[in-house]
């Protein structure tokens, strides 16, 4: 599918929420709703991105803990931390990008997904000011 960036991801992050809303949190419609929404705040509004991805990710860990092997929770992770480290919350997302980076391992998944996953965590650590862990 077409990725849509700025305005037009707002607006369908948004319309999305609001088609979803009703239904039940274990619906996956509104999960994947809600982490849309997140996402399409996090860029340029992401004071009000953190408490919908935090949230999405609780109900991920409580409804979706088990679907895919845990994929949705590591996406929701990787959101999260992305919105704590542009909010300046360092350390917390150090925190779940090690967390990330290791389930990705554990997980054995697609290669990309663990270089991505610690491409993520090097440039975190990098912006941290912690260069010598980077280079582990």
């Amino acid at each position: 599918g077409q990725d849509f960036h700025g305005a037009v991801e707002l607006a369908l992050g948004w319309g999305a929420w609001k088609m979803y809303l009703a239904r039940p949190a274990t619906d996956p419609c509104r999960h994947f709703a809600m982490a849309a929404l997140g996402n399409a705040l996090l860029p340029t509004r992401p004071e009000e991105a953190l408490p919908v991805l935090e949230t999405n990710l609780a109900l991920g860990r409580r409804y979706f803990s088990r679907v895919t092997g845990g994929g949705w929770l590591l996406d929701a992770q990787m959101s999260l931390a992305s919105c704590l480290g542009t909010l300046g919350r360092l350390e917390e997302s150090l925190v779940l990008q090690r967390e990330i980076y290791a389930r990705r391992v554990a997980m054995a998944g697609a290669a990309d997904d663990i270089v991505l996953a610690g491409g993520n965590l090097s440039s975190a650590l990098i912006t941290a000011g912690r260069f010598a862990e980077a280079k582990t």
